[in-house]
């Protein structure tokens, strides 16, 4: 056995489980992709997020006519589950085949289901642009990470849905976003942010000022897990801001603060240095950008 198989913030070494993690990413980019079908346009792309279950990641209730459904990663039995409102349910084996595989036999799953759904095959988010019905490179499944990275998601869903309870702005739910492969929510000021170029979903989640915060695998300039926060628009003066703990620091390619996650492991009480980090970004970015801090914030009892 390796270490850490009993921790509750396991160690994710991305050189471990990165090709796992590669085929992870794209399994969950054709689940994603069918609630892009099928789910109402609830602002933010909030809809066809996929949300922390107490086994693994799952959709909404995505309609189908009269009907509706849900797809669950089950990381704990591995499989994938197709729940539908009518009381059938039928699953799939996850294991090491290819991406195009897993979605010939999650498309067949569905039409079995008399749930028929077309959706765009091309991956999104990725530097290289891969064709999901067609892959072949990325196979690989290893339970032991999957299972890891199923134990961090449970634990960072918990503290994250905990530090929205200091805000009564608008916030987002804690959602884990396909695309990029994170798990975030998102707190606003209420005001219009300055309308930016790139994909309608990039437009649509910074329509307005927001600060985010999240955790992330890992990839491009950073090639180890870790919790990550920004402003967006990004007031001035925000990269030079001290912010806690001492193990975070601003990243300047990716323009976000940073926290690796291998310190908030090894920390005597992970809780509070997330919620340090969040709570300490939140104050710069928001006092930076004149957030109204008295409407927004709950009020401690004097």
């Amino acid at each position: 056995m390796r270490p850490d198989d009993d921790a509750c913030w396991p160690a994710l070494p991305y050189d471990a489980w990165k090709d796992t993690y590669a085929t992870l990413h794209l399994w969950s980019q054709v689940v994603g992709k069918i609630a892009l079908a099928l789910a109402a346009p609830l602002n933010h792309c909030w809809a066809v997020a996929l949300r922390v279950t107490p086994r693994g990641l799952a959709t909404r209730p995505l309609p189908h006519g009269e009907r509706t459904f849900t797809i669950e990663f089950d990381f704990i039995d591995h499989q994938l589950r197709v729940h539908m409102s009518d009381g059938e349910t039928r699953t799939l084996a996850l294991a090491p085949h290819s991406v195009a595989d897993f979605y010939r036999e999650l498309m067949a799953t569905l039409e079995a289901m008399r749930l028929p759904v077309k959706i765009h095959p091309l991956s999104t988010e990725l530097p290289k642009p891969v064709r999901l019905d067609r892959d072949t490179q990325h196979h690989s499944y290893d339970r032991e990470y999957v299972e890891r990275l199923r134990r961090i998601l449970i634990q960072v869903d918990r503290v994250f849905t905990d530090s929205q309870c200091a805000f009564v702005g608008k916030c987002s739910p804690v959602n884990f976003f396909w695309g990029s492969f994170d798990l975030a929510v998102t707190r606003f000021s209420g005001r219009p942010a300055p309308p930016r170029d790139g994909p309608a979903f990039q437009r649509d989640a910074y329509s307005h000022e927001v600060i985010s915060h999240g955790f992330w695998p890992g990839s491009g300039p950073l090639l180890e897990p870790a919790f990550y926060a920004y402003a967006v628009p990004e007031p001035a003066g925000l990269k030079g801001a001290r912010v806690l703990p001492d193990a975070a620091y601003y990243h300047r390619e990716l323009g976000e603060f940073i926290l690796p996650y291998e310190a908030v492991r090894q920390a005597d009480a992970p809780d509070a240095m997330i919620r340090a980090f969040i709570d300490s970004t939140y104050d710069r970015a928001a006092d930076l950008a004149h957030w109204d801090r008295k409407a927004l914030d709950r009020m401690a009892a004097a």
